[in-house]
């Protein structure tokens, strides 16, 4: 806390600007010349901020990443803002105009409620997290939005807000704020470090706690989730939404007070959203002129069937999220390759074939492969002008090669 003060004075903002862009071979050369000038602490701490400052521009952008202060426990664990701005989004269409963060973190979703408009009451139980999340919505002009409060999550009334949303610790380790009755370490008290969690119920708080906060909201709610919950898990009166952002699967959420048991795979940046009807799975045939790739937000929606429906296709193994047509037919939510040649997995056979084709930039995908890529580049030894993809998976039980180009 005292770090955070020191670095929002006069000396601290003058201390990260000169220090800001300093390349990691430069750091003790800097940081040797400023404690000649400064206190050796507070040179410090502006040389770890300006590193986090770098590690959060992939989420937050150059701009406000170049801004707002962090944690690191808060750069690992925060919303991408294009994922936060897109629930905000939707949040606002269904006319919600206040919401109780609980977990906030740093405050990377309720910056994005707040520039959507909606009043946002944060609450997180660590008191540097807590600061942290004031002092970003002040230094980004939302102070006025954002109501930070250091407090349990188990303990705040939300009746005062139109929605909820929530976003429990998904890593484990121990709580580095002090510990109330109610969720054990997390944003609910403080974010813990360690690896990830899988059980929803060893999530800080648990997510059987977060679904009935979630359901005791006034209007609407928003609970996020890891991309792998199973389904089974997720609960019959909630929609179900993966997201993925540039092809990448960022999380899922459980919405209620929408439309109960409908699940959605959103793909930013768009947003594209394609509903499941329950369709049942697609055939199983043999390869086609065209692969198609579904999205990864499309596959952990389990919505493969409606992309194969919609071109005209099935599978290539029945376990396998790989849909072959004979057309291309060109769909958001899959990439398409045309394939040249299907071989049965085996190395040689396919070093010969990128030589004889002249492939140099050889781009591997797996599903349904033990293989691992780098492996697999590594013997191989592709040389030449040429480019190809190569998918090692399973054809019908059986592990083969795909190879092809990707459809422009």
């Amino acid at each position: 806390m005292d770090t955070l003060r020191a670095l929002r004075t006069p000396e601290g903002r003058d201390l990260l600007e000169e220090v800001h862009g300093t390349e990691p071979a430069e750091e003790l050369a800097v940081a040797t010349r400023l404690r000649r000038e400064h206190p050796a602490d507070l040179v410090s701490a502006a040389l770890a901020q300006d590193r986090l400052r770098r590690r959060a521009r992939a989420k937050f952008g150059a701009d406000d990443a170049g801004r707002m202060f962090f944690t690191p426990n808060g750069v690992e664990q925060s919303t991408r803002a294009s994922v936060a701005a897109h629930r905000a989004r939707r949040l606002r269409e269904m006319g919600v105009t206040s919401v109780a963060d609980l977990c906030c973190g740093i405050g990377g979703d309720a910056l994005a409620l707040a520039r959507a408009g909606i009043r946002v009451v944060a609450v997180d139980r660590d008191p540097v997290t807590a600061a942290v999340a004031r002092a970003n919505a002040e230094i980004l002009g939302l102070g006025d939005l954002v109501d930070v409060r250091e407090a349990d999550v188990t303990e705040v009334d939300t009746g005062g807000c139109d929605a909820v949303f929530v976003d429990p610790a998904r890593r484990g380790g121990r709580s580095t704020g002090p510990r109330r009755s109610g969720a054990q370490g997390g944003r609910g008290g403080g974010r813990g470090s360690g690896g990830r969690i899988f059980d929803p119920e060893a999530y800080s708080p648990p997510l059987s706690w977060a679904i009935d906060a979630a359901r005791a909201a006034r209007r609407v709610a928003a609970l996020k989730v890891a991309p792998g919950i199973p389904h089974e898990v997720v609960p019959e009166d909630a929609e179900a939404e993966w997201i993925s952002d540039g092809g990448d699967v960022k999380e899922a959420v459980l919405w209620f007070g929408t439309a109960p048991g409908r699940v959605r795979a959103t793909l930013l940046p768009g947003p594209r959203t394609l509903l499941g009807r329950g369709l049942p799975d697609p055939p199983v045939r043999t390869p086609g002129r065209y692969l198609y790739e579904p999205d990864g937000a499309v596959v952990r929606a389990h919505l493969v069937a409606e992309v194969a429906e919609a071109v005209g296709g099935g599978l290539i193994d029945p376990t396998i999220a790989y849909v072959t047509a004979d057309a291309p037919l060109p769909t958001p939510y899959a990439t398409a390759y045309e394939i040249t040649d299907q071989l049965p997995f085996h190395v040689k056979r396919l070093k010969a074939l990128l030589r004889e084709r002249e492939v140099g930039t050889l781009t591997v995908k797996k599903r349904g492969s033990a293989v691992e890529p780098e492996e697999l580049r590594r013997l191989v030894k592709p040389r030449g002008p040429r480019s190809a993809t190569v998918f090692l998976t399973r054809v019908s039980g059986a592990p083969a090669m795909l190879i092809g180009r990707p459809l422009h």
